[in-house]
């Protein structure tokens, strides 16, 4: 069983900024954040695989960065200038195994799940 374990979330005012962590139990091929507000579908916001290769949401493009410790399982993600629209629980993903870069952005191409990091953005 993968676990993932995630930290760093909190409550900031706009334009502040928050560094959440990820980690895996095991080694993983691709993680991914993806955030969602009560009512509303999980919506992804950004991923990246083992090689390097990385794609955001254009939601947060410019504003979040990711990044890995493969070393350490560990997946990263340095959000800066937050905005109110960026309140959510923030869930970390992972899959082990290869997957097609098109279907990354996809919840389900990720099979472990954390158990959520509360982020909120007050103006």
């Amino acid at each position: 069983q993968v676990q993932l374990v995630e930290s760093g979330g909190g409550s900031v005012q706009t334009g502040g900024s928050l560094r959440l962590s990820c980690v895996a139990s095991v080694d993983c091929y691709s993680m991914a954040w993806f955030r969602q507000v009560p009512g509303k579908d999980r919506e992804w916001v950004a991923l990246m695989t083992k090689p390097g290769g990385v794609n955001y949401a254009d939601s947060v493009k410019g504003r979040f960065t990711a990044s890995r410790d493969n070393a350490a399982h560990a997946f990263y993600l340095q959000m800066n200038n937050l905005q109110p629209d960026d309140t959510a629980m923030y869930y970390c993903a992972a899959r082990q195994n290869f997957g097609a870069w098109g279907t990354l952005r996809e919840d389900n191409a990720y099979n472990y799940w954390g158990q959520g990091t509360q982020v909120t953005v007050s103006s």
